[in-house]
């Protein structure tokens, strides 16, 4: 399970959207619209899920142990 992310307009950092899933599942989501309250700016954003992606830990981890030398 991951967080899905967007990308705040005014400081170009990733912020979370409160919502929970996984990639395979989010991507089978019919196309959505939704606001998130940003943390960094304090101001709503509004954002289509083709904007949006899933950040999942696990999997980051894995791409780093696959990635090092052995």
């Amino acid at each position: 399970m991951g967080m899905v992310m967007i990308k705040c307009p005014q400081t170009g950092h990733a912020i979370p959207t409160g919502i929970k899933t996984d990639r395979e599942s989010f991507g089978r989501r019919a196309v959505f619209f939704s606001r998130t309250r940003c943390v960094i700016c304090h101001t709503d954003h509004a954002w289509f899920a083709r904007e949006a992606w899933v950040d999942e830990p696990s999997i980051r981890v894995q791409h780093r142990r696959a990635a090092a030398p052995a």
